[in-house]
């Protein structure tokens, strides 16, 4: 069938309004994105911290009907309450431990014992290790002369991940007063969620898509990121009444080899040993021994309660997402990575398993 000049010239007419629309369209999507972009973070901070703890306010509910404002607010406070007393010893150990650490270095006071002579025996790196650590005891001045540009940017980084903790940590608390109005207007809330997944994705695949998102939402931000802090405030506060030297950083470190699904082991044991060493057996060391221990192996037992409740996510996808998120957003990264990676990975495979229905289907239907 021939098209006439006139028709042409009408189906010409329409792909180039079609192709106008599309281009304001992208324009204006654009120039939202890039005003929104300076808040994306908190807005992703506060959604994950809304939906982990909307559960609870939906059990308050029986006791304070009809009040959802009142119960998120008394939440958030709780939330304020739990976390800032602790995190706020743990910030004044980090610099305190900092403090420290500069005022031996520039007082000259600080240097390294000789290393014994069975290091030279070590295998493949016995004999660089003992050169080096018997340079540092001898002259550890001209060691850092020599290893100054190493230095200087290790300690920028240092710096760096301090500071970007300090931030990440105001971002959470104003995340958690956002989360808290979302959580006010949970149930709009969810039903708008509802809806743009309808649309997206079709009517009958929205509301299980809004489910799955929720779920595993929930269960990496209960299971991988909320261990590690409560492993992080239990060990970190130990350290902290009992003195340990650099106890605020250690502290960080537990968090971060936490969420990198690390065993918090590769700290506390360590620090175990130097108590014992330098302050020897007592009735203190003991409870403090024992209690780091246990603390440090308390992500066996809630694992399986909290990581358990929602969706399986293999802990190479939550370690991906750890350290993707820290390259690329700092600390805040750290935390959102692992629960974004998780939410487009079950999408993901959602999307790859639901074709294989309707083949099904069809070929029994012709069967």
């Amino acid at each position: 069938m021939m098209l006439t000049p006139i028709t042409e010239r009408v189906q010409s007419r329409e792909l180039l309004d079609v192709l106008i629309r599309a281009g304001l369209v992208a324009v204006l999507a654009i120039f939202c994105f890039r005003i929104f972009v300076p808040f994306l973070n908190l807005m992703v901070w506060a959604l994950i911290l809304a939906i982990t703890l909307y559960p609870l306010q939906v059990r308050l509910r029986r006791t304070l009907a009809n009040k959802d404002g009142l119960i998120a607010t008394l939440i958030i406070l709780a939330a304020f309450g739990i976390i800032l007393v602790p995190t706020y010893l743990l910030g004044v150990a980090v610099a305190n431990s900092i403090e420290h650490g500069m005022a031996i270095f520039r007082s000259g006071s600080f240097n390294i014992p000789p290393p014994d002579a069975s290091v030279a025996g070590w295998p493949i790196v016995g004999q660089r290790v003992y050169d080096f650590w018997q340079q540092a005891s001898i002259d550890l001045t001209g060691l850092a002369r020599k290893f100054a540009p190493q230095l200087k940017e290790a300690g920028l980084a240092v710096l760096g991940t301090v500071t970007g903790l300090g931030a990440g940590l105001l971002v959470f608390f104003v995340a958690l007063i956002v989360a808290g109005i979302l959580m006010a207007h949970g149930e709009k809330g969810h039903n708008s969620a509802v809806q743009i997944a309808s649309r997206i994705s079709g009517p009958e695949n929205g509301p299980q898509i809004t489910e799955l998102c929720t779920a595993t939402i929930r269960a990496v931000a209960q299971g991988v990121v909320g261990i590690a802090f409560i492993q992080m405030l239990l060990i970190g506060v130990a350290f902290v009444l009992m003195g340990i030297p650099g106890a605020g950083l250690l502290a960080l470190a537990v968090l971060l080899i936490g969420i990198m699904q690390l065993p918090a082991t590769l700290i506390t044991v360590p620090v175990i040993a130097f108590v014992i060493v330098t302050q020897g057996v007592s009735t203190v060391t003991i409870i403090f021994s024992v209690y780091v221990f246990v603390a440090g192996l308390a992500d066996n037992v809630l694992k399986p309660l909290l990581l358990g409740r929602g969706v399986a996510v293999p802990m190479p996808v939550v370690l991906i997402g750890a350290l993707g998120g820290m390259v690329t957003g700092g600390v805040i990264g750290l935390f959102i990575g692992p629960v974004m990676l998780a939410v487009g990975y079950q999408l993901f495979w959602r999307w790859v398993k639901d074709p294989a229905k309707p083949a099904r289907l069809k070929e029994g239907h012709h069967a």
